[in-house]
């Protein structure tokens, strides 16, 4: 029989922050002991006077069948007959402050769906993987190299159906959703699905950002192995999954983690860092270690059980600062702003990981701290790769000027350049920019339709081409024009008008050239890879950049966009060497008459002509049409 009672090492490894595989034995596990079927719990509530099992199977209202007692460990444990797979069950925790409370377990791996808030005794997963060909494949070690193009997703309104099988919320199994997402990312070509709100939560409205099951996939689109199901599926199919993952807070629902034991157990007890005011929500006291093996056992069990690629670590810079979103803050012991408690914590996660694990972390952090994607052998944090809020927020002031005034305000354009090799960046187009009435993307643009959807395919090829790695939200390849809303699924109709199926296949072409192009995707931290061609061009809103491997030009290619409404005949870029350059890509492609090579079977050659131009050598010119990005590829 499996011993799921803590051991002394077991118990020495979580009290010191360091029992990665804790989810092994806390929380419920079917199991046999003495020859009796039922559920083993385990349950950390170090300051509880008591605390009882209660389960649908022995009755709500009975409060002494599961009786808990606590070990010399510090933990509370027992075993429960009969209690199996599928049956809900709670913890009633008499509290240190005398107080009863009904709380959920911290450590379950299913969860009743919303408004319920029970947890529910998983047994072992008998699901099994065949995604080995592409876990061998692919690891932390060739993120830097391979491309990443990643669509981000919210499972429960990319599609819905109302059909008299599925639910009033119209939500997808995991498993459909599993075969009809992986055909249209292989469509478009995206290499990973990011993923919003997989973890269980109880308010649709907080995206899943509000967290109460950290280990249980939510139930709103099925069990744990329909979840397996989804992971397994993408691999299959070539397609990384990425999780959004939080680690920085939880929400104050009674049933949760606040004031657990009737102590702030999970949260510090400092009440001016216990919180962040702004979200409504608790800070996790990262200075705790049984919280850090909480944590840190969380991510490695997404990525050990579900074979989850990586995680994108929701809202870093609150957890970089005492004074993130506070009036009211405690400074640090040395008097500064910095959270010394979190930064090692998130230190530690990040060298656990990669030291452990296949997986790999990203950074959603809007802070200035250096060295996010830094070793931490080097003294830096770890992170595999950081989101480039930065590019995100001067891109899209750009975007939203109207083309006259763009000239005054073109360092926003040229200005993320800078910096693009500080870290191994992600440029991001995502769900926080097309909501709460920020405007769908085609809708920041000015002008009328058509300029609209000019400039957003032009600022998708200034995004494809930019360094780093990709991301876009879904809907926005497609130009949604409604702002997203969790409630209601995308308007896929939209594929069906001309305009916006040309933005898709617009996408579809950049992503097929950045994958196949090592010049545009093997470009972390390798200044070589970008040179400037022209970057002062603000009168005529455009600018025109070279892309190319650090050993020199061979397969390297030139950049050209325009964000006017102008049409600029004999447009010239200076290029350093001499021959015919081929254009194989155009905003303009997939329009009648747009010349792809596709519709016309070959574009006909630019060819370079030994004149300086922009400080280089020789020229080439092209005819360059409004709201137009080309790439042209360099001679061999």
């Amino acid at each position: 029989m499996k011993d799921l009672s803590f051991t002394d090492y077991d118990s020495y490894l979580f009290h010191q922050g360091t029992n990665y595989e804790a989810y092994k034995k806390m929380g419920a596990h079917v199991c046999t002991q003495n020859g009796v079927n039922g559920t083993h719990f385990n349950l950390w509530a170090p300051n509880a006077h008591a605390v009882t099992v209660i389960c649908a199977r022995t009755g709500w209202e009975n409060e002494t069948a599961g009786k808990m007692f606590l070990t010399e460990n510090g933990l509370w444990e027992c075993f429960i007959p009969g209690v199996g797979d599928g049956d809900a069950y709670r913890y009633v925790i008499i509290g240190a402050d005398g107080v009863k409370r009904y709380k959920a377990d911290p450590y379950s791996f299913r969860s009743e769906k919303r408004p319920d808030s029970a947890s529910i005794v998983c047994g072992e997963s008998a699901f099994v993987w065949t995604d080995g060909d592409y876990t061998l494949c692919h690891d932390a070690g060739k993120t830097l190299s391979d491309p990443m193009a990643i669509y981000e997703v919210h499972p429960g309104s990319w599609k819905k159906r109302f059909d008299g099988y599925h639910d009033g919320d119209g939500f997808l199994n995991y498993r459909e959703l599993a075969d009809e997402l992986a055909e249209y990312v292989n469509y478009m070509g995206y290499t990973h699905v990011e993923l919003i709100g997989i973890c269980e939560h109880p308010f649709d409205g907080s995206w899943g950002y509000q967290v109460t099951g950290f280990y249980a996939p939510t139930s709103r689109y099925g069990t744990p192995d329909d979840f397996r199901y989804f992971v397994n599926k993408l691999h299959e199919c070539g397609i990384g999954v990425i999780l959004d993952w939080v680690p920085a807070h939880f929400p104050k629902d009674s049933f949760g983690l606040e004031c657990f034991d009737g102590t702030p157990l999970y949260e510090s007890a400092d009440p001016l860092c216990a919180g962040y005011p702004e979200w409504g929500t608790k800070a996790f006291d990262h200075g705790k270690p049984e919280v850090r093996s909480f944590l840190i056992s969380n991510a490695f069990y997404w990525i050990n059980e579900f074979h989850i690629d990586a995680l994108r670590v929701d809202a870093v810079a609150a957890m970089l600062y005492v004074n993130f979103g506070r009036n009211e803050w405690r400074p640090n012991v040395y008097g500064g702003t910095e959270n010394l408690e979190s930064r090692d914590f998130l230190k530690q996660l990040n060298h656990a990981i990669k030291s452990r694990s296949r997986g790999w972390l990203a950074a959603e952090d809007s802070s200035i701290v250096p060295d996010i994607t830094k070793s931490t052998d080097e003294g830096g944090f770890g992170f595999a790769f950081k989101w480039n809020m930065g590019w995100m927020n001067d891109t899209l002031k750009y975007i939203k000027r109207d083309p006259v005034y763009r000239r005054w305000h073109h360092g926003e354009l040229t200005h993320t350049f800078d910096y693009a090799f500080l870290e191994n960046f992600i440029l991001v187009l995502s769900h926080d920019e097309v909501v709460h009435l920020k405007n769908s993307l085609v809708n920041k643009a000015p002008g009328g339709i058509e300029d609209r959807l000019g400039t957003l395919k032009t600022l998708y090829a200034l995004q494809f081409t930019h360094p780093g790695k990709k991301l876009l939200f879904m809907g926005q390849d497609f130009a949604q024009e409604r702002e997203w809303s969790e409630r209601r699924e995308l308007d896929w109709w939209l594929a069906d008008d001309f305009g916006h199926r040309d933005v898709m296949h617009c996408v579809r072409n950049l992503l097929k050239v950045y994958r196949e192009l090592p010049c545009l995707h093997d470009d972390s931290v390798r200044e070589g890879s970008f040179e400037w061609v022209n970057r002062d061009d603000a009168w005529r809103n455009t600018i025109s950049f070279i892309r190319r491997r650090p050993d020199g030009y061979k397969g390297a290619v030139l950049v050209i966009c325009n964000f006017s409404p102008t049409y600029y005949e004999n447009y010239a870029a200076g290029v350093p060497t001499g021959g015919a350059y081929l254009r194989i890509f155009s905003t303009y492609d997939s329009l009648p008459g747009g010349g792809s090579p596709e519709e016309l079977g070959a574009v006909p050659a630019l060819f370079s002509t030994p004149e300086e131009c922009d400080g280089r050598p020789f020229r080439v010119t092209y005819n360059l049409r409004p709201f137009e990005t080309i790439i042209l590829k360099f001679p061999d």
